[in-house]
């Protein structure tokens, strides 16, 4: 099933040059292009404070947006270069590159744990403790994943989970070659206690 992909207000950038791209930074508005594709390179602007909220909140570059420009057609982009101020470190810049559905790319997508409640290992007391909320997949562009799911249903204390545990969507693979860990069914923290209290009596009594 594919996530909502999120919308990318601009408008077409009047003008070339660096006066344009100054005027647009006075306007409040940071210049940019769009290319690739079958079409020829778009000047844009985007309104800074739109811009700056969405690389604050991270995962700029691994993001695929729906560009939104008034005139044109909607056209899924993703970013490839954001230049800043080298003082202030602010964006003065960004580039956009089109993308047909066919394209791969590298995104996050996030990761869901099934069956918290009937889980072997939580039921004893186990605690999950989750390493990767998200995991980093190629995938085509028309064919993003809202989500991956762990089934935590046969999952007892002590059980780590893997990439290899997961069954990931078709044409979806992960963009790390080993088999990382995404999840563990730890210990409750009153066993383990219990367990080091019962390995210092064993030591103690060797001692003795």
């Amino acid at each position: 099933m594919a996530g909502a992909i999120p919308d990318l207000h601009a408008e077409v950038r009047t003008g070339t040059g660096k006066g344009a791209a100054r005027q647009a930074r006075r306007d409040g508005k940071v210049p940019g292009i769009v290319f690739g594709g079958d079409a020829e390179p778009l000047p844009i602007n985007i309104p800074f404070n739109e811009l700056f909220k969405r690389l604050k909140a991270g995962r700029f570059k691994s993001t695929l947006f729906n560009m939104k420009v008034d005139g044109q057609e909607d056209v899924r982009v993703i970013c490839r270069d954001v230049q800043r101020d080298v003082v202030k470190d602010l964006p003065t810049h960004v580039d956009f590159m089109r993308l047909r559905r066919t394209s791969r790319i590298n995104l996050f997508i996030h990761v869901e744990f099934a069956n918290q409640e009937t889980c072997p290992g939580i039921k004893k007391g186990g605690v999950l403790t989750i390493v990767r909320p998200e995991v980093e997949l190629e995938v085509l562009a028309g064919e993003i994943p809202d989500h991956i799911t762990v089934d935590l249903s046969n999952a007892e204390v002590g059980d780590v989970l893997h990439i290899s545990d997961v069954t990931l969507p078709e044409g979806a693979k992960p963009t790390i070659d080993r088999d990382f860990v995404i999840a563990n069914i730890s210990a409750p923290s009153s066993l383990a206690s219990s367990d080091n209290e019962d390995d210092g009596e064993g030591e103690e009594a060797a001692e003795a």
